[in-house]
């Protein structure tokens, strides 16, 4: 593609050298850089794409995006100097791969938690429908028979379009994609033309990157605002979840057909008239503008039934029956790391769930629960790095919430486990008085084995904060861990 196209559009500060260069591939990495390619350098939390510059011209690059022209002379190089090379990257990538996403249909549900719960209900309805979908988010990316574990929840905008562009070539009809706020505030999602935005909650999560909650409500606003606003399809719609009190302050600015979801509210657009919700599952009966659906579902827990809402909000919307929802939602298996069950034949429900911040180990714990005839015993950490406010709000809803408590590390990175434990011991210890159980377990496998060596029948081992991963972070480096794994030993031993 000529560079003058590839660049029409986008906001140009300066531009040195011709326009008239042909792109056969862009690139954000100089070592993947190959002859007639086209950089972009970028700047980012660990390094900035600007020092590799001339790596990337001595591998081949015929032009360059940078927000700063290089003081080097760069021979026979067309050098594009930028405001915002993230948004420039957004641009470039939609048209070098030919506006993939207004050939589908797209969903971007975004929210502290739920997000990888609702790709999978809106999938399962899809296929009920025998539609030719693709799901994007935190646990993979899967397409056109492909399957990619993902590095990111959402990729970086040169990847979505390449992997858009790969869907529409096999035949993908419609996809959801969870948006999360750091792909919102890197630009990430500049280009998608969404039919679809969905809230799910907000709760603290992220506080280390955006600082304040008002930080990480804007950003997340910004996909009913900015991003829904720039979609150039015929209908949009902004899928709000009014049993969140942030929900009203997203409807206020939403852009589209705006429809409400709600468990309790029945003056929103989809609504449970009523629901049961046990050790079995979610029994629901939902009223929706195209009709009331019955749900019967394998999913545990209150926040399940928000997830079921949104998901039949969304496909309503989009144009799903009545029997494709009521069927897809009933047919939807427990998703990987969501309280998925461990199996075993020793009367102890072991389950393992992604939940890392306060409020989803509040629904987690609340879920269980139920599920329980003995003691609820909670294995859980905090990530080191992060957010460390968190951990102290955890340490007490552990401790209020389940009868034994195992504190151990979670994906400690850089931080010391016993600091993080440390932190988390504050709100455990908060209240003095209480006599239930408590242990400092720093090595994680030695928790988990611990919690299920003191299981009885009847008993529950929830094992919360990594879900589906498996692998462990610590220091820079990963390590293969799985508490699924770890506890299906612990429970053959």
């Amino acid at each position: 593609m000529i560079l003058s196209d590839l660049i029409n559009g986008i906001q140009v500060t300066k531009s040195i050298g011709s326009g008239e260069l042909n792109i056969s591939g862009i690139s954000i990495d100089s070592k993947k850089v190959e002859k007639g390619f086209l950089f972009v350098a970028l700047k980012g939390e660990k390094t900035d794409g600007h020092k590799y510059i001339e790596s990337a011209v001595s591998n081949g690059a015929s032009a360059v995006i940078a927000e700063k022209t290089p003081d080097v002379e760069l021979s026979g190089v067309t050098v594009v100097e930028v405001p915002d090379s993230r948004a420039a990257l957004a641009g470039v990538s939609a048209i070098f791969y030919a506006h993939p996403t207004k050939e589908l249909s797209l969903v971007g549900i975004t929210g502290t938690n739920g997000k990888t719960t609702i790709t999978y209900l809106l999938e399962s309805i899809w296929r009920q429908e025998s539609l030719k979908s693709a799901v994007l988010g935190t646990i993979d990316y899967r397409y056109g028979g492909n399957k990619v574990q993902s590095l990111m929840t959402t990729p970086e905008s040169l990847d979505l379009m390449r992997m858009f562009r790969e869907m529409r070539n096999s035949g993908v009809e419609i996809a959801a994609m969870e948006v999360s706020s750091h792909a919102l505030d890197k630009k990430r999602v500049m280009g998608c033309h969404f039919d679809a935005a969905v809230f799910t909650n907000l709760t603290q999560d992220h506080l280390d990157y955006h600082g304040t909650i008002e930080n990480y409500l804007n950003t997340k606003k910004a996909l009913f605002t900015d991003v829904l606003k720039n979609s150039e399809k015929e209908r949009k719609f902004s899928i709000i979840n009014l049993d969140d009190p942030y929900g009203n302050e997203i409807i206020k600015d939403a852009e589209g057909e705006v429809v409400t979801y709600s468990a309790h509210d029945r003056g929103a657009g989809v609504f449970a008239e009523s629901s049961e919700i046990t050790e079995h599952g979610i029994r629901a009966r939902v009223i929706t503008p195209a009709g009331a659906l019955d749900i019967n579902s394998k999913l545990y827990g209150a926040h399940n039934l928000s997830n079921l809402l949104a998901a039949a909000a969304t496909a309503v919307s989009l144009g799903s029956s009545i029997d494709s929802v009521e069927k897809g939602l009933s047919a939807a298996e427990v998703i990987p790391g969501r309280l998925e069950s461990v199996d075993n034949t020793l009367g102890i429900k072991v389950l393992v769930d992604y939940a890392h911040t306060p409020d989803a180990l509040e629904n987690v714990l609340r879920a269980a629960r139920p599920l329980t005839a003995g003691n609820l015993i909670l294995v859980f950490g905090c990530g080191g790095d992060r957010d460390t406010t968190k951990r102290p709000k955890m340490g007490l809803i552990g401790k209020e919430l389940s009868d034994i408590l195992l504190v151990t590390s979670d994906n400690p990175r850089t931080e010391s486990s016993e600091k993080i434990i440390d932190d988390i011991e504050k709100g455990v210890l908060e209240g003095a008085g209480s006599k239930k159980p408590y242990f400092r377990v720093s090595d994680r496998k030695e928790a988990i084995l611990r919690a299920i060596s003191m299981a009885d029948n009847g008993d529950t081992v929830l094992i919360a904060g990594k879900g589906h991963e498996d692998y462990q972070i610590i220091g820079t480096k990963k390590y293969p861990f799985d508490d699924r794994i770890i506890a299906g030993d612990a429970l053959r031993e």
